[in-house]
């Protein structure tokens, strides 16, 4: 008798999937990606009234504040997977 081969369903993913994937296993990559979106906006509304301030420091202390944004959004998750991890696990009955 000849072995029967397992099909696999293989299919390329969407963008769409692919975020509803990564979501779903790093909640804060979207939490980090959301306040990057977040500090774009408020920055694009204060360079209308930016002053005698000139473009490029602006734009420096605009790139600093998004990338806290999302670095401070990647630590948080981080802390949250260091404390699930370590200090969050079930207590076993093992002596």
């Amino acid at each position: 008798m000849a072995e029967e081969k397992p099909t696999f369903d293989y299919h390329e993913e969407t963008h769409g999937e692919k975020l509803t994937r990564k979501s779903k296993e790093s909640p804060f990559m979207i939490i980090g990606l959301s306040s990057l979106v977040a500090a774009v906006g408020y920055g694009a509304y204060k360079f209308k009234h930016r002053g005698a301030m000139s473009t490029s420091v602006f734009l420096m202390q605009f790139r600093v504040i998004s990338q806290g944004a999302v670095v401070g959004a990647l630590t948080a998750g981080m802390a949250y997977t260091l404390y699930n991890n370590h200090f969050n696990k079930p207590k076993s009955n093992e002596h």
